[in-house]
């Protein structure tokens, strides 16, 4: 706090939880990973304030860690004086196998050794995956509940802005038919030009399939017929003249000037 140093400063420095940092900073060690992570965070802390992380370390082992968790001692074997018995206890199972073997009790320690020696680099290895990767997971988790509050903030527009694009097409795409009254003349033009009813004339009471396109022309003989667009009835004025219109999803249905009506000629 002298410093004017904020927590989330230092704990993208050590790559330390916030929340373990605190828990330091308050000696809440119960909700500290162990006292190996404890020691080692208080010397990456440390270390990041300028303060005498060993000492602090120091004080740590001897106000808050426990007898079990004190770093084991190597083991100093006794050596064997001639004419006297190497163990005075009671003879333990396993040790009367060995006895007739000349250095069966040096292979056990040996071995006892490495499997200690293999523990500690064990948890050297975990103490550097929690500070280089789950410390860094610290960092990390504000960033993920960034990037998790981001995606629920903007889920809905992106899930708005993906629909279109996922059918984009869809959302252009005006259906169309026709069914007529009375016998009249029909031209109806699709998407690239396609001709879609060539020209011809559809019987009073004859209806059309469905088609589909994003943009529609269309020239009427006449207002003997009514046009389905997207499921609608739409009517046509009476005219004495053909009819012209040009449909889409932006602008709906427009008039189209005589001189603009499409040929199927």
């Amino acid at each position: 706090m002298r410093a004017h140093i904020d927590v989330s400063e230092i704990e993208a420095q050590t790559k330390i939880r916030a929340k373990y940092l605190r828990a330091l900073e308050n000696e809440e060690w119960g909700l500290l990973p162990g006292p190996t992570f404890v020691k080692s965070f208080l010397r990456t802390y440390a270390q990041a304030l300028g303060l005498d992380a060993k000492s602090l370390v120091e004080e740590y082992r001897l106000n808050h860690e426990g007898p079990g968790e004190s770093p084991l001692e190597p083991i100093v074997s006794t050596p064997h004086r001639p004419g006297r018995p190497r163990s005075s206890g009671p003879a333990r199972p396993g040790r009367a196998r060995t006895a007739g073997r000349p250095g069966s009790e040096q292979s056990s320690s040996r071995g006892f050794l490495i499997a200690v020696g293999v523990i500690g680099v064990v948890i050297v290895a975990l103490v550097i995956l929690l500070i280089a990767g789950g410390g860094g997971s610290g960092t990390t988790t504000p960033t993920t509940s960034a990037v998790s509050t981001t995606v629920r903030r903007h889920g809905t527009r992106t899930a708005h802005h993906s629909a279109p694009a996922a059918g984009s097409a869809s959302a252009d795409i005006v259906a169309l038919s026709l069914k007529a009254s009375s016998l009249v003349y029909v031209c109806l033009i699709g998407d690239g030009g396609r001709k879609l009813i060539p020209g011809t004339e559809l019987a009073a009471g004859e209806s059309t399939p469905t088609y589909h396109a994003k943009r529609f022309e269309i020239t009427l003989g006449n207002s003997a017929v009514t046009m389905y667009i997207d499921g609608r009835p739409r009517t046509v004025a009476p005219s004495s003249q053909a009819i012209g219109y040009s449909l889409t999803k932006a602008r709906g249905r427009q008039s189209l000037a005589p001189g603009e009506l499409p040929t199927c000629q």
